[in-house]
């Protein structure tokens, strides 16, 4: 939700670049900021990154995840208001995205103002909603992440303890733990931090996360759960948690 004093921050989710386009002078015009996101691993990868305020997400994606798919996941992590586009217009679609959790829902082509006027409705009204400043406990200086006297070097690929002593990582344990810790306080499913960590010399899954998040968790010590530097968050993924708190 926007907080006081902000610009609004809108993710728009659609795989037509051109429209994306439009859409980012139309509405960055209008005051606010525009991220976009062309398929469901950068929807995941932009809410890993940013609190957003609104999410316009496109029903069709003619190529991986479908826009229904990606309203239930992002509906069953985050509260963020949302506005569904869709080529069709009968009925059951728009109760079926209502009930999905969509705020509100505009049918192709529509009239830039009356996609204007619908955003300015969802957000008046969750405009009583604050969400709270985000606040990063852990101090960053240049390349170096520093938490409860620990210190992760993100060029040299190092992590010390707060005995100055080094902890030897793997190259997955160290992207995993890099990918967490940039993130403090943000719950990252499983989904957002494979897309993360995935590239051409390594496709992890589900369970290879939990098995490396558990392969840190003894490198570091950090076994006690009510203190944890990495949270498990029961159904949804893993959490940093830099305060001791």
């Amino acid at each position: 939700m926007q907080s006081v004093g902000r610009t609004a921050s809108i993710l728009v989710v659609d795989d037509d670049r051109r429209l994306c386009r439009f859409l980012a002078r139309f509405l960055s015009g209008e005051g606010y900021t525009i991220t976009f996101a062309h398929d469901g691993q950068a929807m995941r990868r932009a809410f890993a990154d940013a609190v957003f305020d609104l999410v316009i997400l496109d029903l069709g994606f003619p190529h991986g995840e479908d826009g229904m798919t990606l309203a239930r996941r992002l509906r069953a992590q985050y509260d963020t208001p949302l506005i569904v586009l869709s080529g069709k217009s009968t009925t059951i679609d728009k109760v079926v995205c209502l009930e999905l959790g969509a705020d509100d829902y505009v049918t192709k082509p529509f009239e830039p103002r009356e996609l204007l006027a619908r955003i300015r409705t969802v957000l008046r009204r969750v405009a009583g909603q604050v969400e709270p400043v985000e606040t990063n406990p852990a101090a960053c200086s240049g390349s170096v992440l520093a938490f409860r006297g620990w210190r992760l070097d993100l060029d040299r690929r190092e992590v010390f303890s707060p005995d100055d002593e080094a902890v030897v990582l793997t190259s997955r344990e160290f992207e995993v733990l890099a990918a967490l810790a940039r993130r403090p306080g943000r719950i990252l499913s499983r989904d957002q931090i494979l897309d993360i960590v995935a590239n051409r010399h390594w496709t992890p899954y589900d369970r290879s996360i939990d098995v490396l998040v558990g392969k840190i968790r003894r490198k570091l010590g950090d076994a006690a759960s009510a203190t944890r530097l990495i949270k498990t968050i029961r159904g949804v993924g893993y959490m940093f948690s830099p305060s001791a708190d």
